[in-house]
């Protein structure tokens, strides 16, 4: 028996897909497992303990807080696009009235922050495991685990750390196991520590802590350690266990991985391109049956493919099998997307959404880049797109060495000239991964002093360093009067993980404006 647990804090509007593509892998091999949203369960948790109110707005989240949970999990107030907005936003509001004993914490639903403790250096990991009764999920920790150890007497325990907004928490639910329940084997595994262990210098700072540290695809690892040395591939997620119709959606929303790697991964800077990451993706028809299977299972009103980028081979696999359930993900421009069929086709596949990762309106920014695509060929695709009826969430990256205020200007303008065609934008400060062969040739020192830093800083060639590129985005970007409003309409905290239900696209009425939402 091996009990799975994805740790405090991720985004709570869909279960964890690692742990659940484990149990998939395990319970085909007959191995029994329980599955565990910690932070899901752990942010309700917090939620509940939500001191008296000290303002007016504070007053009004708290008496609205379970209306707000409960509207929320209903459809009806994805059509109304500032009533979420608000009902998000005093949500997370009461979320900071929980942690105000903690003056040194920053929560939200998307991330978690303490200011005593950096969560990208190994030893204020383990100081974070041993003081585990400080962390703020401590009190969910005793009330949750004693009684579903007992219940279920696992003799492993896996935990998935994927984001670093889970480290310190991930620390402290570690300490808070071997303390207790020394006789445990202890598993980490993830994606952040995948990230830490393809650094060349790695050598396993948690070993006296955990057991077992796993890199990359955990199936097999897992299986091996468990007897099994010739595992399956290629099996669907099992989500039993986990909590459907508690997540903060409309409905549940199925999280699927077709594939791990990048098809094209080649970019610069790229942290899929400095791990070395193999692209390996499941057979199309396997993925199809698999989403029938699901959907058949769970009944989602929503599917998220949750690849680096849905390959055109599966695109046209879900356009002659499509799954009977909208979806959406991240896509590559590619050529196919500029015939206006080929995206009515997949429109009508289910596709309300494509995530483009296009980093720069300018094309030698593009080039310097290696992303292998030409902004002719983007323009036609945001076209064919738009009269399709699919919304584009579009990815914009700032700060790259090959960039200054002219080429960033440059994005500018390409993102007015096409702004009725993208739905939703996504703005970031470029970070160099510390791995890359690119770093080697730019002098700069690291963002933090920790062991685990994925990212160091850099001295710009151009000049163009991060406090330059803020100053353009927030003064000029943000503020030109067509942006803007795309700006706005992104859903604050779940992001691109919740907007597909206001993209118009989505199979309901669309979004009613400010003008008319009451």
């Amino acid at each position: 028996m091996i009990l799975l647990i994805a740790p405090p804090v991720a985004k709570p509007g869909e279960p964890p897909a690692g742990i659940a593509l484990l149990a998939g892998a395990l319970r085909h091999h007959g191995v029994v497992c329980t599955l565990l949203d910690a932070s899901l369960e752990g942010l309700l948790f917090l939620l509940g303990q939500a001191g008296a109110p000290e303002d007016t707005w504070s007053s009004r989240a708290l008496r609205s807080f379970d209306t707000n949970l409960a509207a929320l999990r209903a459809p009806e107030l994805y059509r109304h696009t500032d009533r979420y907005q608000r009902a998000v936003r005093d949500l997370n509001r009461v979320l900071e009235l929980a942690t105000r004993p903690h003056p040194q914490l920053s929560i939200n639903f998307a991330n978690y922050q303490d200011d005593r403790a950096n969560p990208l250096d190994s030893r204020e990991l383990l100081a974070a495991a041993e003081h585990y009764q400080d962390n703020i999920f401590a009190p969910y920790f005793r009330k949750r685990l004693p009684a579903l150890l007992e219940a279920k007497q696992p003799r492993m325990v896996g935990i998935s750390l994927s984001y670093l907004s889970q480290a310190l928490c991930t620390f402290a639910l570690l300490g808070f196991l071997k303390t207790h329940y020394p006789h445990l084997t202890l598993v980490l595994g993830g994606g952040l520590i995948t990230s830490w262990m393809s650094a060349p210098e790695w050598n396993n700072p948690f070993a006296g802590l955990v057991d077992h540290c796993i890199a990359g695809p955990g199936e097999g690892p897992l299986l091996k350690l468990l007897g099994v040395d010739q595992p399956t591939e290629d099996l669907p997620p099992d989500y039993t266990d986990l909590p459907w119709h508690d997540y903060l959606a409309p409905g549940p929303i199925l999280p699927y991985a077709a594939s791990r790697g990048c098809y094209w991964n080649k970019c610069s800077f790229c942290p899929e391109t400095a791990e070395q990451s193999r692209y390996r993706q499941i057979d199309p028809t396997t993925v199809t049956a698999h989403l029938r299977q699901l959907s058949d299972q769970i009944r989602p009103v929503l599917i998220h493919l949750l690849d680096n980028a849905v390959s055109p081979a599966l695109m046209t696999a879900l356009i002659n099998t499509p799954p009977g359930v909208p979806w959406y993900g991240f896509a590559r421009v590619h050529e196919q997307l500029a015939d206006a069929d080929y995206c009515r086709r997949l429109r009508r596949s289910g596709c309300v959404l494509l995530k483009l990762g296009l980093e720069s309106g300018c094309q030698a920014v593009l080039d310097a880049m290696s992303k292998g695509q030409h902004l002719d060929l983007v323009s036609r695709v945001l076209a064919c797109l738009q009269q399709a009826g699919i919304a584009t969430y579009v990815y914009l990256l700032f700060g790259t060495p090959s960039e200054s205020l002219e080429e960033a200007r440059q994005t500018l303008a390409f993102t007015v000239r096409h702004h009725r065609a993208i739905s939703f934008l996504n703005l970031a400060i470029f970070n160099m991964p510390r791995t890359s062969v690119e770093a080697a040739h730019l002098p700069g020192v690291g963002f933090s002093e920790g062991d685990l830093s994925l990212y160091r800083d850099f001295a710009h060639p151009r000049g163009w360093d991060r406090r330059a590129v803020r100053t353009f985005l927030d003064r000029e970007f943000k503020r030109q009067p067509l942006i803007a409003p795309i700006l706005h309409r992104d859903p604050p905290l779940f992001t691109s993980n919740h907007a597909a239900f206001f993209s118009g696209a989505f199979p309901w009425t669309p979004p009613t404006t400010s003008e008319n939402s009451g």
